[in-house]
């Protein structure tokens, strides 16, 4: 396990039940043992709303894994969280290393981190599935030190997307290393997608616009459109094109998904300004708002550095969307929500995402990976998300699965016969390419007879 370091600790007020929303008072760890005063207008601030719910570790439609009743909770991540900022450092320390030694493989460094680093870190350091006690919950999304670690990283972002223009515009790249560069960028602005997507579950205006300004350099911004109101609401459906089919590999899932949420983004956002009598070319349409943020941080770039930054641009926002599509093929491949006699869908629960809990890449990732949380609770923080014990779990983080997925005969061998298992005798429910729908029915069917 990663090694605790000193961190925050939340103790309910003396005599106070545990329950979710409760009084909580923040103390340092070296005050752990010493009674807790109450906070200032803690009362007021985090008083009981409503009739509490009679299993507080049931939310979602699952069990989750329920911590053994305490006083304080600690949450032993507190300060690992800024290491999903230093994702966005690749393209800076890509090329200082590159720079430094004169190693050309360096220029590479952003892939290789991601894809070697990574996945052999998440297997030393291994797995948590342990959850913060829901008592604990209101206070630490409370704790506003959790959205500044994520501001961080857009700021990074920003700083190591300037960095790698101005390292093309002075700097005399053969074609390798000017490719390596603009996939280390790729890696930071793709990941970056994931705190645009954090941002983008909030209330808060603010949150909401940084989200757009984080997926402008990716030329993605559709996402916080498409996202929030298409994906969310069709999930593990065949209605979205953000959920991989079983049996559909990635190289046919990307070309769907892309063009698919591009057009499903314009519908929504049209027919959310027909409700207001406002035409789709309103300045008030969020997917032109996006578009005219990338034309213009993109213009501005060609202007400052020379159209010589435009192939960087291109490859850079081509790779980190497909690594923002690969991570959803991942999430939610073959699994599908029983429709109903009335034609909707089952509500989303714990059974139509795939979760993992290694460690590493849950740090880097705002634990992304506790996926079926997410869409339980859309607006749970991710530093709140839950692991569930009847969630079907990958078996391996995200970084080992794309390769996988890259690979479509090993990601098949691996994971069909998960999807099977995961369904069980009523396979006919899960989420199956339609154009072989009946023979892998019959083929099940035939093997289980």
């Amino acid at each position: 396990m990663i090694p605790a370091l000193p961190a925050v600790v939340w103790r309910a007020t003396p005599n106070q039940e545990i329950w979710p929303n409760g009084n909580w008072t923040r103390i340092t760890q070296r005050n752990e043992h010493e009674p807790a005063a109450p906070a200032a207008n803690a009362g007021a601030r985090n008083q009981p709303t409503g009739k509490q719910p009679a299993y507080p570790h049931r939310q979602g439609g699952a069990m989750a894994t329920q911590q053994p009743a305490c006083e304080t909770w600690t949450d032993k991540n507190r300060y690992w969280w800024p290491l999903g900022a230093l994702t966005m450092t690749l393209p800076i320390i890509s090329a200082q290393l590159a720079l430094s030694t004169g190693w050309h493989l360096f220029w590479w460094f952003g892939p290789l981190f991601v894809f070697g680093i990574i996945p052999i870190l998440d297997m030393l350091i291994g797995m948590d599935s342990n959850n913060p006690p829901e008592s604990a919950v209101a206070a630490l999304e409370q704790d506003r030190y959790y959205r500044y670690v994520v501001y961080l990283a857009t700021l990074v972002a920003y700083v190591s997307f300037a960095y790698a223009l101005w390292i093309v515009s002075t700097q005399s790249l053969n074609g390798y290393d000017y490719v390596g560069l603009a996939m280390s960028l790729g890696t930071a602005t793709g990941i970056s997608i994931n705190t645009a997507h954090e941002l983008g579950h909030k209330n808060n205006r603010f949150e909401r616009w940084l989200a757009k300004i984080t997926l402008a350099p990716v030329a993605y911004g559709h996402f916080f459109v498409e996202h929030n109101r298409g994906h969310h609401v069709r999930v593990a459906t065949l209605d979205d094109p953000a959920s991989a089919r079983y049996g559909e590999s990635f190289w046919a899932f990307l070309p769907r998904t892309v063009t698919g949420s591009v057009r499903s983004a314009w519908r929504l956002e049209k027919a959310r300004l027909a409700r207001t009598g406002r035409s789709c070319w309103s300045w008030r349409n969020e997917v032109l708002h996006a578009w005219a943020m990338t034309a213009a941080l993109w213009g501005a770039a060609i202007a400052l550095c020379g159209a010589q930054v435009l192939p960087l641009l291109l490859i850079q926002a081509a790779y980190g969307a497909s690594l923002l599509e690969v991570v959803n093929y991942t999430e939610h491949y073959g699994l599908g929500r029983k429709q109903l006699p009335s034609g909707r869908y089952e509500r989303c629960t714990s059974a139509h995402s795939w979760n993992s809990n290694h460690v590493v890449t849950n740090l880097f990732l705002y634990q992304l990976q506790r996926h079926a949380d997410h869409h339980a609770n859309p607006a749970r923080a991710y530093q709140a998300l839950r692991h569930f014990d009847d969630s079907p779990q990958l078996p391996a983080g995200y970084a080992t699965m794309i390769l996988l997925a890259y690979v479509p005969p090993l990601w098949f061998k691996v994971m069909n016969p998960r999807v099977v298992r995961h369904y069980g005798t009523n396979i006919g429910q899960s989420n199956i390419k339609p154009s072989i729908r009946q023979r892998v029915l019959a083929e099940l069917g035939a093997a289980r007879a």
